[in-house]
């Protein structure tokens, strides 16, 4: 990686104060992550307000979540470089996410020099696959 190392990629994703609103009221927890290989791993929390009537999670919420991830995965690969605006996305509901922790894992396939391909999976509490997604990412620089 270019100046940023395993380590302090994950004390600056570990950290609440260092991430988006939207991220933290997800409940974001980074589990793990590794830049190299474009690929990260992270705790969400699925809460009341996020239920649909039927008790289960809301799927644009659960597509928030592969999002987040999927994106972090690409800012991570771009070596915090690039913004990742998602162009599109495609999430497939395998069954119902409840109320409480779950896990996603969100990997690049491919990096190129303006787009990001990227694929997520999350597993709910009891590791069951529940969703899936792929997206295509614009890379814009960042301006810093």
């Amino acid at each position: 990686m270019k100046g940023n190392t395993t380590e302090r990629l994950r004390a600056l994703f570990s950290d609440p104060g260092q991430l988006p609103g939207v991220t933290r009221h997800f409940g974001f927890s980074l589990i793990d992550l590794d830049a190299e290989a474009g690929w990260v791993e992270a705790h969400f929390i699925a809460r009341d307000e996020f239920l649909n009537p039927n008790g289960s999670v809301q799927g644009g919420i659960v597509t928030g979540f592969l999002d987040e991830a999927m994106s972090l995965a690409a800012l991570i690969a771009s070596d915090l470089q690039m913004a990742v605006p998602t162009l599109e996305m495609k999430t497939s509901f395998l069954r119902p996410l409840f109320k409480g922790r779950c896990r996603v894992r969100g990997q690049v396939k491919r990096l190129g020099r303006s787009v990001a391909f990227t694929e997520g999976d999350l597993f709910d509490a009891d590791d069951r696959l529940c969703a899936s997604a792929t997206a295509t990412a614009a890379l814009r620089p960042l301006d810093t």
